[in-house]
């Protein structure tokens, strides 16, 4: 576990932690640190690191990969719900997968996300689950009303308040708008540009 010098921000600053297995977590917390709200407070590379970590540096919300070694992302999640219920929790994914997006509501987490969309998508991401909003890919909450007859996308959608057809659904758990965290393009298609002068992480090692 990598456990993030502190800097002199404000007290404010949302705490991330970040686990993810696949070389990309380095780049992408150096990125979400020049966020200026957001501090990275650790760093796991496995599943059964996150809830150790987690107690340790109490972050506000864990972006999890849902591949991970020793444990995955979707059981890291719920043994935070337990464990950290302060902790909001993000699964990020490379593709949608059948009952995915069930399963990681179900193991309590309060977004959704893929993992080649530009890191100012994720951060506003983790700014909308910490205010309680509940954030979903549309093209991840697409694939999983194909494969599932939509039950899972259309309970993202009840808590919405307003279909999720086009940008990323989300709402917050009390009565709120639903707004746009940025969808990354039609799954299976190549990702769309980052918007000029984005930073993005994508082929990034």
């Amino acid at each position: 576990m990598d456990e993030m010098p502190h800097d002199r921000r404000s007290g404010k600053s949302v705490r991330v932690l970040l686990a993810e297995d696949q070389g990309m977590s380095g780049p992408l917390a150096l990125l979400l640190g020049m966020e200026a709200d957001m501090d990275v407070v650790a760093q796991v590379a496995a599943g059964d690191a996150v809830v150790d970590s987690a107690l340790v540096t109490r972050p506000d919300v864990a972006v999890l990969d849902i591949e991970l070694p020793g444990l995955s992302g979707l059981d890291a999640a719920a043994l935070l719900r337990d464990e950290v219920p302060g902790c909001r929790v993000l699964v990020m994914t490379t593709f949608a997968r059948p009952g995915a997006l069930r399963r990681a509501l179900e193991a309590g987490a309060a977004g959704f996300l893929v993992k080649d969309a530009p890191v100012e998508e994720l951060a506003d991401s983790i700014r909308r689950v910490l205010r309680g909003e509940t954030v979903v890919d549309p093209a991840l909450a697409a694939a999983e009303a194909g494969t599932t007859g939509g039950s899972a996308a259309r309970g993202v959608s009840d808590r919405a308040g307003t279909p999720g057809a086009s940008g990323t659904a989300g709402t917050p758990d009390t009565a709120g708008t639903s707004g746009t965290a940025g969808a990354v393009g039609a799954l299976g298609a190549e990702p769309s540009p980052p918007a000029r002068g984005s930073r993005d992480v994508r082929g990034r090692t």
